[in-house]
């Protein structure tokens, strides 16, 4: 698990992880090694022996976005060094405002953000995140200038978005939810192109084809399971049939709703394998866009 406890992609590594232990009739531990934004526990998987009992949580920044971040001084090979098996949920990003504030909609917040360029402030969970990423594609899309201020981690973000210092969080939806349902924020739209009407609370929120038509936004993301290159067919069939099985599960799909996520599959590793490559050029732009470079 390549973040620390207690995240979305945490959650969703024991809700796989418990039902794929039921499936293969084996113990899944889940050994949490955060750092690096992923690319330490990526690491640990890429040199792992290919004997199918070393798996990885993996993303679509890790996989499509960090050899540009890091400006290709990561240890691994996103594609050589790995059995990618199959997603196993999506996501997006969500744009929200302190519940004081005046934007009542997307349009005020823009139009505010035309008036004053450069005066409003998003707070991020740290540069090169999925939020930094999806504030830099906003701005492209939107014809907007927005500053971004970097902290160490969304929580922080959080409570300067919930104490009035910052303007708004672009962020991933699990952590930032449960401030809207209670009514401290308010969420103005999601990253996506489509609603996420399987979230409740959300459903009447607009996705970015109906915000910014045309501009061809669209800020989901997905984690996966993957092993290291080197599998047998025999085990990555094994593996990949456990992973399907394990994401299709009805309590699987409940259990993601609240926060946020969809259950998603692959029909096989070779499918899984073309979806990541085809996905690359597009996190590429992302990261341009950005600027975001990191040590």
């Amino acid at each position: 698990m390549p973040f620390t406890p207690g995240g979305a992609a945490d959650i969703t590594a024991r809700l796989i992880g418990e039902r794929m232990s039921a499936i293969l009739g084996q113990s899944v531990v889940i050994e949490n090694r955060g750092g690096a934004g992923g690319n330490i526990a990526a690491e640990v998987v890429a040199r792992s022996a290919p004997d199918g009992y070393t798996l990885f949580l993996g993303g679509a920044t890790i996989f499509c976005a960090n050899k540009d971040l890091y400006a290709g001084r990561i240890p691994f090979d996103p594609m050589k060094d790995f059995t990618h098996l199959s997603r196993v949920s999506i996501g997006t990003t969500l744009l929200t405002v302190n519940a004081n504030s005046p934007w009542r909609n997307f349009a005020e917040f823009i139009s505010a953000a035309k008036e004053s360029p450069g005066k409003l402030t998003m707070a991020s969970s740290g540069q090169g995140t999925i939020s930094h990423l999806s504030l830099a594609k906003l701005m492209q899309s939107a014809g907007v200038q927005i500053t971004h201020v970097p902290y160490r981690g969304l929580a922080p973000a959080l409570n300067d978005l919930l104490a009035g210092s910052a303007d708004m969080i672009f962020d991933g939806i699990p952590a930032i939810i449960p401030h809207v349902r209670e009514g401290r924020l308010r969420a103005l739209a999601v990253g996506s192109a489509k609603r996420v009407d399987y979230v409740p609370g959300l459903e009447a929120v607009p996705g970015m084809a109906e915000l910014l038509p045309g501009s061809g936004m669209d800020m989901e993301f997905w984690y996966s399971i993957d092993g290291p290159a080197g599998l047998s067919p025999e085990v990555v069939g094994q593996l990949h049939g456990a992973t399907v099985q394990a994401a299709q599960q009805p309590d699987y799909r409940e259990r993601l709703r609240p926060l946020g996520f969809m259950p998603v599959t692959d029909a096989s590793p070779a499918a899984f394998t073309r979806y990541i490559e085809a996905e690359t050029p597009a996190w590429q732009e992302l990261v341009r866009v950005s600027g975001a470079r990191l040590e």
